[in-house]
């Protein structure tokens, strides 16, 4: 329970719809239940939907599909949502064993499962993309916000290459009250949109580039240099830390929706 379905409830007590009984029934379960749920192999975090508003995600790099499919199955049992990112074909399997309503998303690399209506945030997320290489951090930023409550528009291909196809989005620039922008080669496109629009930009620079791009170092140096105001950096490949940033922003920090990875 996440601290809308909090005041959701309250409210049903104080209107008559649920007894006050049924509700501290209801809150005494939720306090007795393990704040974290050892698998041996992993400490699930089953609170972080209360602290944060969004329930633990699952990082899959690194974890074996059997792994992941535990990890899921016990986040699901506790009614929460589910985001497994930078993941495989193969885990899904292994998780559609278990959570069979669970869906892979193969451009962005995840795995996920919304069963809930989480509050909206203010306006529209605009996830930019300079080219197809950088699909899978720009889809990763993109589904990751869409779980958190926003509404996202996308905006791919459009790097400084070619300047003039993003000079032609200018009204879709524009009408976004966040910007995602994921760029790697020298990672200009930041900071060519900073200068166009007054919206937050949060910069993903990615691994994509030849070799004295130092495996998306250079485009990371460029994002942080950037002359242009309003630009905010994350990681190398970050397109998740990417998105809570920007849905953060979205919501107005009231409602805080971005866990870290497991």
């Amino acid at each position: 329970m996440n601290a809308p379905e909090l005041q959701a409830l309250l409210e049903k007590v104080r209107l008559g719809a649920v007894a006050p009984a049924d509700a501290a029934d209801r809150l005494m379960s939720l306090l007795r239940a393990a704040p974290f749920e050892d698998v041996g192999f992993a400490r699930i975090d089953h609170h972080r939907d209360l602290r944060h508003g969004f329930p633990e995600v699952v990082f899959g790099l690194g974890k074996t599909a059997e792994q992941i499919a535990v990890i899921a199955e016990r986040i699901v049992a506790r009614d929460h949502d589910l985001l497994v990112t930078r993941t495989t074909a193969e885990a899904y399997t292994a998780v559609s064993r278990l959570v069979p309503e669970a869906r892979f998303h193969e451009a962005a690399r995840a795995i996920s499962l919304q069963r809930r209506a989480l509050p909206r945030g203010m306006g529209t997320i605009l996830v930019v993309m300079a080219g197809t290489a950088d699909l899978a951090v720009a889809e990763e930023a993109a589904l990751t916000a869409e779980l958190m409550g926003n509404d996202v528009d996308r905006l791919y291909d459009v790097g400084v290459a070619g300047l003039h196809r993003l000079l032609a989005r200018r009204e879709q620039l524009e009408s976004a009250r966040v910007i995602v922008v994921v760029a790697g080669m020298e990672g200009a496109l930041p900071s060519v949109i900073g200068g166009l629009v007054p919206a937050p930009i949060v910069a993903v620079p990615t691994s994509v580039g030849y070799g004295a791009s130092l495996g998306g170092l250079a485009a990371l140096l460029g994002m942080l240099n950037s002359c242009a105001p309003g630009v905010a950096v994350v990681n190398i490949d970050n397109g998740f830390g990417a998105a809570v940033v920007a849905s953060r922003i979205n919501h107005g920090c009231r409602e805080p929706d971005g866990p870290a990875g497991d």
